[in-house]
């Protein structure tokens, strides 16, 4: 009895078994070729290293021409090729030096566990202001983002003008089409950095292979902007209706209707004074209206009422009547004339008698 989980699972460290003349002793039956174009920038680079691509696919039989003339690469079995999959492989090396890839990253797609896909991201994006940003955005600040990408892939990652060539494992190039494609949906690239990374260190653990990420993985939510303030006015649409618009009167339909239209010149003229005079009558008292207004005396608070004494307490009119006599025995203030000449006159007789 085998466990099922360790049927699903491929044993560490094991390779698929290399593909040899002995597995296809008899060679190919018929000839296959490919040709790519390649741009003129790229011409003086493949002169110098043409002998190097011609003896790496001299290895796997698989001839090889450059034609400067045409500006075109070209690869060909011979009777001698055995692996029926190195023209593939041949065709994808010459794509990838023709898309500014260099030889040294691009010999390594003629081993078996290397693949390539080349990501076409010139038409996902209408403007081409934003199609520049979002490329550079997949770059990073000093080409730090496209760095961290090749390490979390282990593919080599090339962005060259419309279109995005990637080299490595099958496992990473799937990772990299999806980033990329994000990238271009307007999704920043650190997001699916992150999700990789933890990923990289769950597949260290052998108990977690059997169970779902979903728990470890974070999920990010878009955050939505802020709503646009609404205008003051607003423009309602009027109901629909099959009818037109009633067409508006013309300045002769008003003058006929009014009956001004059959006036003559001076008696337009005169009406037309009397409404001008009367406008500015209006004008003229409204001004004034407005002048007056600071002659007007302001509303005065209402007089709060004192409350009156309260006649309770009961007058003593014995006792009034003690003050007023006690008063009047108090002579106060100046003598009267009479009272005055009284008193000279015992003064002078005082005096005479001494």
């Amino acid at each position: 009895a085998v466990d099922e989980s360790e049927l699903l699972t491929v044993p560490d460290g094991w390779k698929e078994p290399a593909f040899t003349r002995e597995d296809n002793p008899k060679g190919l039956l018929e000839e296959s070729s490919f040709a790519t174009l390649f741009p003129k920038y790229r011409e003086a680079y493949l002169k110098e290293c043409w002998p190097l691509v011609q003896k790496a696919l001299g290895e796997h039989y698989v001839n090889a021409a450059l034609d400067l003339i045409e500006g075109s690469m070209t690869v060909t079995t011979t009777k001698k090729t055995f692996d029926p999959y190195a023209i593939i492989r041949a065709r994808d090396l010459i794509k990838l030096l023709a898309r500014s890839v260099p030889f040294e990253q691009v010999f390594r797609i003629l081993q078996d566990d290397v693949a390539c896909d080349i990501i076409k991201i010139g038409s996902l994006v209408r403007k081409r202001e934003t199609f520049i940003k979002r490329r550079a955005r997949l770059l990073g600040p000093k080409g730090s983002t496209l760095k961290a990408l090749e390490l979390l892939t282990n593919c080599y990652i090339m962005v060259q003008g419309n279109t995005v060539s990637a080299l490595g494992p099958f496992s990473g190039l799937k990772e990299v089409r999806k980033v990329v494609l994000d990238t271009m949906k307007n999704i920043h690239p650190i997001y699916n950095i992150k999700t990789l990374m933890i990923k990289r260190e769950l597949a260290k653990d052998p108990e977690l292979r059997t169970q779902s990420w979903e728990r470890f993985l974070p999920k990010f939510k878009r955050k939505n902007l802020k709503k646009r303030k609404e205008p003051k006015k607003k423009n309602t649409k009027k109901e629909y209706t099959p009818f037109p618009p009633p067409q508006p009167e013309s300045q002769i339909d008003k003058e006929l209707a009014s009956g001004e239209y059959f006036l003559k010149e001076r008696q337009k003229k005169r009406k037309r004074m009397e409404e001008i005079k009367a406008k500015q009558a209006d004008a003229i008292k409204r001004r004034q209206e407005e002048r007056n207004k600071a002659f007007i005396p302001p509303k005065e608070k209402p007089v709060v009422k004192t409350k009156k004494a309260s006649t309770e307490k009961k007058i003593d009119i014995e006792a009034i009547k003690e003050k007023v006599k006690n008063a009047k025995k108090k002579k106060l203030g100046a003598l009267p004339e009479e009272e005055v000449k009284l008193k000279m006159a015992a003064d002078e007789k005082k005096k005479k008698k001494k």
